[in-house]
């Protein structure tokens, strides 16, 4: 009996706990509502910021209202904050617990994306909004948009790819023929320079003779060698005798004298001086 009656007032307690903590939760839910519902208002009146205050005054209080999630993502969509918008509608998405309110959080997720020009991912957000509510046209249509924009991307990230490639394949060959050229032109720069080596070489071994020395060397020697040799074969002056250059001197003197002489005879003719044919004795 005892037992009992133990359990009957761990089970009283635990009852009145439970309705203690619904009221609670049902007080939370209230007042979450009553800012929502404000939240609203201002919305209507376009005054986002008031209105967003509101919105998160609602989820403080009860942080699993979806209505609170989904309005402040709305007025920040409506705001223009497309980031924030997003991410309190994702949020929306997963406190909610009726196919409506998932339906309507990924419809308009789907937007967003649109907006942001994220075309894969909005297809699958109107594909979730869909499975919540297969019947809304709007989320179909949108569907149909989002499918086209997606193969757009597509072709041009593929169009992309190739070009890269093929620009990807030409600096390669190009940088392939760069370096082929500079081992070309280092193959003619090392011909030119053994050219220039053999050429100079071949310059110096013409300007020696064969005995190494140098060839203008040789030949200024050669030319004096040749000049001693003449001189030597003129006839040398023997001791006490004259030499034919002063016996030609000697000869010209005589001539020289001669003919003073007769001049001189010769003037004395023109003057009428006697000239005696015998000799005295």
């Amino acid at each position: 009996m005892k037992h009992i009656v133990v359990i009957l007032s761990i089970l009283t307690s635990i009852f009145s706990f439970s309705q203690e903590e619904n009221k609670e939760q049902l007080l939370a839910l209230k007042k979450a509502n009553n800012f929502v519902y404000e939240g609203n208002e201002l919305i209507a009146d376009e005054d986002f910021v008031s209105a967003e205050m509101e919105y998160r005054k609602a989820i403080s209080e009860q942080a699993t209202t979806v209505a609170g999630a989904y309005n402040l993502g709305t007025s920040y969509y409506k705001s223009g904050n497309l980031d924030e918008s997003l991410y309190r509608l994702q949020q929306a998405t997963e406190t909610a617990t009726s196919k409506s309110e998932k339906h309507k959080a990924f419809h308009n997720i789907g937007n967003i994306l649109m907006q942001n020009k994220k075309c894969k991912e909005a297809v699958e957000a109107y594909k979730n909004a869909l499975r919540n509510n297969p019947s809304d046209d709007e989320t179909r249509y949108n569907l149909s948009v989002a499918k086209i924009c997606a193969e757009e991307q597509q072709k041009q990230e593929d169009q992309n790819k190739d070009d890269k490639k093929d620009q990807d394949k030409k600096d390669e060959n190009k940088e392939d023929q760069d370096k082929k050229d500079n081992k070309d032109k280092e193959g003619e720069n090392k011909e030119d320079k053994k050219d220039e080596g053999d050429q100079e070489k071949k310059e110096g071994e013409d300007e020696k003779d064969e005995d190494g020395k140098p060839k203008d060397e040789k030949k200024d020697k050669g030319k004096g060698d040749e000049d001693k040799k003449k001189e030597q074969q003129k006839p040398q002056p023997q001791p006490g005798q004259l030499s034919p250059q002063q016996i030609k001197n000697l000869l010209e003197a005589m001539n020289n004298q001669e003919q003073k002489v007769q001049e001189k005879m010769n003037a004395e003719k023109q003057k009428g001086v006697k000239i005696k044919t015998e000799k005295d004795w």
